[in-house]
């Protein structure tokens, strides 16, 4: 009988957390690892099998992912739940028996476009999940998958080259907008940092954090531009991610660039997308922890599910910061994914 070690558990459940953000698929290796890894392993971290701890522990990981993308982005959800409530009194019914969706705000779009790009990968995952866990989640298919993810990344990164002069126009815009804002606010916040004492620390951290949520704010308008076609095409590219190998941040991103956003707006949107897609996946299958396929592995699944939280959080400070550089690109976790995926390949054959 395959059981599931302490060892085991705090391995993979860091790099669940570091590779569900990074774009190099996190399923992919989920299934890879265990295999090339070889004995004990190959057997008890084991995604087809059936009435395998692993598929209870890979449920506990996404629940901690999805709690730390969360925690990382909470003004950000703060503001588009706010603008969701916001948007339901104007469900308007001109008529008798029919309704209209008039989202006022950046906000209530974003998140009826959120919405909207969840409902086909979930409709996908709760009717395929079986077939792509039982026929595709073997390491052979995976290593190809992964190789393809390669290819995908390096196709984003051609089309960010030829959006290059966009993107610098766009990052000059930006910061000649918040540059305004804080000549604007000046002389009031001069002048109460003045009376109040302020030190110069805290007032960095203000203007820092100030500045961040105005590029937020800034690429949530550009993305409600994409309005909720733009959002239904980018959510149904996630379907892709059900295989193994295929990471749904990447695939997601290069999409995005392709329908003209940015590499910074397409990650954003990405990242913001992943979070109820990661949390509900995890939260249905919650009655697998909590029954027999948890049996003797919950404090492995506590454990591991942890530093995948704290490996989420980290990667994803680290993506922000690494994808707001026009100079950094996409092709070394492009290089990464071919190198894997065909090495892995040669090996398991």
């Amino acid at each position: 009988m395959s059981h599931l070690t302490f060892g085991e558990a705090g391995f993979v459940g860091l790099l669940q957390g570091i590779t569900e953000l990074f774009p190099v698929s996190s399923l992919g290796h989920a299934v890879l690892i265990p295999a090339l890894a070889g004995g004990s392993w190959a057997q008890d971290l084991n995604v087809p099998k059936p009435e395998s701890p692993y598929l209870a522990f890979i449920v506990g990981m996404h629940v901690a992912t999805a709690v730390a993308m969360i925690a990382f982005f909470w003004r950000d959800w703060a503001r588009i739940i706010r603008g969701f409530f916001a948007s339901i009194k104007h469900v308007i019914a001109p008529e008798p028996g029919t309704y209209r969706l008039q989202p006022q705000t950046t906000e209530q779009q974003l998140a009826w476009m959120i919405i909207l790009a969840t409902i086909p990968v979930g409709i996908a995952g709760l009717a395929l999940e079986h077939l792509f866990r039982t026929k595709f989640s073997k390491p052979e298919p995976t290593a190809i998958f992964l190789f393809v993810n390669g290819l995908i990344l390096l196709a984003g990164e051609w089309r960010r080259r030829s959006l290059a002069s966009a993107e610098a126009a766009q990052l000059a815009a930006d910061e000649a907008a918040i540059a305004d804002r804080q000549r604007a606010a000046v002389a009031v916040g001069g002048a109460r940092m003045a009376t109040s004492g302020g030190g110069r620390h805290s007032a960095g951290q203000r203007a820092l954090k100030q500045h961040e949520a105005s590029l937020a704010v800034q690429a949530d308008e550009r993305l409600a531009r994409q309005g909720f076609l733009g959002a239904f095409v980018l959510g149904t590219m996630q379907i892709l991610a059900l295989l193994p190998g295929i990471s749904r941040d990447g695939i997601v991103m290069v999409s995005g660039m392709f329908r003209g956003l940015t590499r910074q707006d397409a990650a954003r949107f990405s990242f913001l997308l992943s979070a109820p897609v990661i949390l509900a996946a995890g939260v249905l299958k919650i009655p697998d922890v909590m029954g027999h396929l948890g049996d003797g592995v919950r404090g492995q699944i506590l454990f591991g599910s942890i530093l995948a939280g704290i490996g989420a959080y980290l990667s994803l400070r680290f993506l922000v910061r690494y994808l707001s550089n026009p100079n950094r690109t996409l092709t070394p976790f492009a290089i990464y994914c071919l190198l894997m995926g065909l090495g892995s390949a040669i090996y398991l054959a």
